[in-house]
């Protein structure tokens, strides 16, 4: 492969190349990922790969055309962006909404994120002893027969230059741990309990002693105990039951019925074929009762240490804050430069990503979080106020139609609610609902002091598809009447 130019001279070819387009635009993005496992005492895998390429898109004729190279020579390069507008003007004649984007300002600037130790500055030794370390702390109780354990980092570099003038380089890290404990019974059945601890957007500290914001080792110390509890516990019985739910489980059903639900593409039946569309109407904005007043929903790109946050995104808009639901009312969408001129509005709000700059970038949600009460307390004080419930803790399977409004969560640890107090475990609860009635019966909200970020870093979305990071911060809530089935009643087990 050649020898890769200087990045100004390459955007200089690339859009001087392009110059007659209506818009241009090229990504340089250089990705590092390694995933490691273990199986009890043995390492399973340890993959370290790496991908640089160039992306280069263009308007034209309100066309879009994208082409991407690994081979970095400016003749390549400049080749990538022929073939971008070739593309455009042989869609040119499909096409009956010609693209428009709304408008940005320019802007030029590097960032980086918030991280300390670069996961990719340490070896591969020395990020595998973090999983026989806590391998070992399970092992060591008699109540854990087997320790699953992964780890993956990810170090994106991505250097962005379009044809009004933006010019922006950033740089960002993320990392995901887990370890999942199991527990095997007599009759040859198992029960497994993993930590809760969330992917971050920072680097190799969050997995050390002296400076994790995580107690990763209080989390393995108690994990037997409540694996054992579990594996004890009784099946629920199904009915309505008050949930009281744990960040830890409440992230991704925000992910699911709320951020999926108020993309605007989705809405709009791009990704009717493959992730479905929404429940929600472009004449919902300002008139859908989403929730009860007590919700209040936000999306940002400035999140610390949030897996979507950023300085600008893949189409060189600037990182804002927004409002998405407001008093339980639907006052906000979220939108790239295209969606936002197609709703007639003047700006984006920086929703677009491509995980690669092979990919064209997409519509992507940043970080959405449920906002706390100021006055909500704390976990304790949320169940203290529940005579007959169950506390909801860690996530685990899920299921949601096509529409984001008829869905089913499952999670990791179920405790029975009996007069204010935790009484037990359950087992195999499913708690199920409609988006916006499951929302409307949001009773009570904890307070700052319960929030907590979770997340995933692969939600998937696109054809051909496209993996994206994604925080979303949650506080404690309680939400009454909720329909609960038992799912091993539902499955025949």
């Amino acid at each position: 492969m050649a020898t890769s130019p200087d990045f100004d001279e390459l955007a200089a070819a690339v859009l001087s190349a392009t110059d007659s387009c209506d818009h241009a635009d090229l990504r340089l993005v250089s990705t590092r990922t390694s995933f490691q496992t273990r199986r009890d005492r043995d390492a399973r895998a340890d993959v370290d790969g790496s991908e640089r390429s160039l992306g280069v898109r263009v308007l034209q004729d309100g066309c879009w055309g994208f082409a991407a190279t690994d081979d970095l020579a400016i003749p390549e390069a400049t080749a990538a962006a022929r073939q971008a507008m070739e593309l455009a003007a042989a869609t040119a004649a499909t096409v009956d909404q010609p693209v428009e984007l709304a408008a940005e300002p320019t802007h030029q600037g590097s960032w980086r994120s918030d991280f300390s130790i670069d996961p990719f500055e340490i070896s591969a030794a020395e990020r595998m002893e973090f999983l026989q370390w806590g391998c070992e702390q399970l092992l060591a109780d008699a109540r854990v027969q087997h320790v699953d354990a992964t780890a993956n980092a990810v170090r994106e570099e991505t250097l962005y230059a379009d044809s009004q003038g933006t010019h922006t380089s950033q740089l960002r890290v993320r990392l995901q741990a887990a370890f999942t404990a199991v527990q095997l019974d007599d009759a040859g059945g198992f029960t497994q309990l993993s930590t809760l601890a969330p992917p971050v957007g920072q680097g190799w500290e969050f997995l050390t002693d002296e400076q994790s914001t995580w107690p990763w080792a209080n989390e393995l110390a108690e994990l037997p105990e409540l694996l054992s509890a579990k594996a004890a516990a009784p099946s629920v019985q199904p009915g309505k039951y008050t949930l009281v739910i744990h960040p830890s489980n409440l992230w991704l059903t925000i992910h699911e019925s709320i951020a999926h639900a108020t993309e605007l593409d989705r809405i709009k039946g791009y990704e009717a074929n493959y992730a479905g569309t929404s429940f929600v109407t472009p004449s919902d904005i300002g008139e859908l009762q989403y929730g009860s007043p007590l919700m209040n929903v936000q999306a940002d790109r400035t999140t610390p240490h949030g897996l979507a946050t950023v300085a600008w995104d893949d189409e060189g808009v600037a990182a804002q804050t927004w409002p998405l639901i407001s008093n339980g009312i639907l006052v906000g969408m979220q939108l790239d430069r295209a969606m936002a001129a197609a709703a007639g509005l003047p700006r984006s709000n920086g929703c677009a990503y491509a995980d690669s700059a092979s990919h064209i970038p997409l519509q992507r949600m940043p970080n959405i979080t449920l906002q706390p009460q100021p006055e909500g307390g704390s976990v304790a004080d949320l169940i203290a106020g529940v005579e007959d419930g169950i506390y909801v803790v860690g996530d685990d399977s899920w299921s949601i139609d096509m529409q984001r409004y008829n869905f089913q969560f499952t999670g990791q640890q179920f405790h029975r609610i009996k007069s204010g107090r935790l009484v037990g475990q359950l087992q195999d609860v499913v708690y199920q609902g409609r988006t916006t009635d499951f929302w409307n019966s949001m009773v009570a909200v904890g307070g700052e002091e319960t929030v907590e970020l979770g997340g995933t870093l692969n939600c998937g979305k696109g054809q051909p598809g496209q993996s994206a990071p994604v925080s979303h911060g949650s506080p404690a809530a309680v939400f009454a009447e909720v329909n609960v089935l038992n799912s091993r009643q539902e499955s025949g087990a």
